[in-house]
């Protein structure tokens, strides 16, 4: 086998232009395999971190009139809504998959947070509770978070983010100043931000758009305790819920569901009530989107495939020029003792190095190429150690199969007309 692996090396260095030629499809279908999957399991990554975070991930947990996700107004409260507590927080922290939880409150607000001559449009009103911003993994840039004091007291104190204090306060330094909300006045205690191992990966405006659009007119956070100051009633809590890990959001979804829905009240005739817990699946989410991603590569593999077998032909028609080209060594071998074992042996192992230096050539320029339309097309990469054991793998048996035919020819030629022919 090293001997014929040695003699295959030795007849592709001879030709060296004609062995590039005939490994050129094999080159460039590799190529564009093992680009196309690495940016796909790049993106399909990428999908991923976004959707559930980076170490912080977290399952939402809301409450839903009917099929609609129910929206905090200046509607009253649904009746006989249970209020979210810490026996039921208890309840869903006592599940091996939930590691933590917190409860808020959610409502917009459109024109009626000002300072001075700046108003804010669109702003989301969050009343949260002491475990929020661990739990959503948000840090402290500037000022304080909330205390119990604040709680106990009722305090007039808010807490914003940064597309919030930019729009309100511009340069200016908000920490102990005043804004108006609904004709109140309330001090900004702090200015928090999402943790950087919680961001989104921006690569491009699609990507701003799905991941911060929302979040571009900013959010205004209050305590649980000071929310019926600004709504003029309680307002019923969605949850998020802080799992072990990724894997298990949505067991963690499913049972702080179950937990909250288990306390919903039945209505006078019997029925269940119109309003329920829902988790929302990230992970599923994730895996549709990623599932939308799969299928289309494997569209584009199959296209990329065909190279593969306009190689493959390229490699049988160079074999069986050579098995021409070498009637007399081959004729040679066989009178010398030669089996036909041999030789099919020795032309099939010439076509699989072949076939196989392609593979090789191929994942080279497959992973340039994948980082080259990487840094144009702003996507990000995957290189996929499975892809190349799996296109190199691919590649020999090519070899192997395209070259068999060849093979046969030469074992099965017959010495005496071998050696007469010219």
């Amino acid at each position: 086998m090293l001997e014929n692996i040695r003699l295959s090396f030795q007849g592709i260095w001879a030709h060296k232009l004609r062995s590039f030629l005939t490994m050129l499809g094999i080159i460039i279908g590799i190529a564009a395999i093992i680009a196309i999957v690495s940016t796909i399991n790049g993106t399909n990554e990428q999908i991923k971190e976004n959707l559930i975070g980076s170490g912080d991930n977290i399952v939402e947990v809301k409450l839903y009139q009917g099929e609609w996700n129910y929206i905090s107004g200046d509607s009253a409260t649904p009746e006989n809504m249970p209020m979210i507590n810490d026996v039921i927080k208890e309840e869903i922290l006592s599940h091996p998959d939930i590691v933590a939880v917190a409860a808020y409150r959610c409502g917009t607000m459109y024109d009626n947070v000002r300072y001075k001559d700046a108003t804010l449009n669109g702003t989301t009103i969050i009343g949260v509770d002491e475990d929020y911003f661990e739990v959503m993994g948000f840090k402290l840039s500037k000022g304080r978070l909330f205390d119990a004091h604040d709680r106990s007291t009722y305090s007039k104190v808010v807490i914003l983010d940064n597309a919030a204090a930019g729009t309100l306060f511009g340069s200016e330094n908000p920490i102990g100043k005043s804004i108006e909300i609904r004709g109140d006045v309330y001090v900004v205690a702090g200015i928090v931000e999402k943790s950087d191992d919680s961001m989104p990966t921006v690569e491009n405006i699609n990507d701003w758009y799905t991941y911060y659009y929302d979040d571009a007119a900013g959010k205004i956070y209050i305590t649980d305790a000071i929310w019926p100051n600004i709504y003029g009633f309680d307002e019923p809590y969605n949850l998020v819920v802080k799992p072990v890990d990724t894997e298990a959001m949505t067991n963690a979804g499913k049972k702080a569901t179950e937990v909250l829905n288990s306390y919903m009240p039945i209505t006078e005739d019997g029925s269940e009530s119109l309003f329920k817990y829902k988790s929302e699946d990230l992970l599923e989410k994730a895996k549709e989107l990623q599932d939308l991603s799969a299928s289309t590569s494997k569209q584009l593999i199959w296209i990329a495939s065909i190279s593969l077998i306009v190689g493959g032909i390229g490699v049988m028609n160079i074999m069986l020029v050579s098995v021409t080209e070498r009637t007399r060594e081959i004729g040679l071998k066989k009178a010398l003792g030669a089996r036909k074992k041999v030789i099919l042996a020795q032309f099939l192992t010439e076509a699989a190095v072949l076939t196989s230096l392609g593979g090789i050539i191929g994942v080279g320029a497959g992973i340039g190429l994948a980082y080259l339309i990487s840094d144009i097309a702003a996507v990000p990469v995957a290189i996929s150690g499975s892809a190349i054991i799996i296109s190199v793998v691919f590649s020999m048996v090519i070899g192997i199969i395209f070259g068999f035919i060849p093979s046969v020819k030469a074992a099965n030629l017959n010495p005496i007309d071998a050696l007469r022919y010219e």
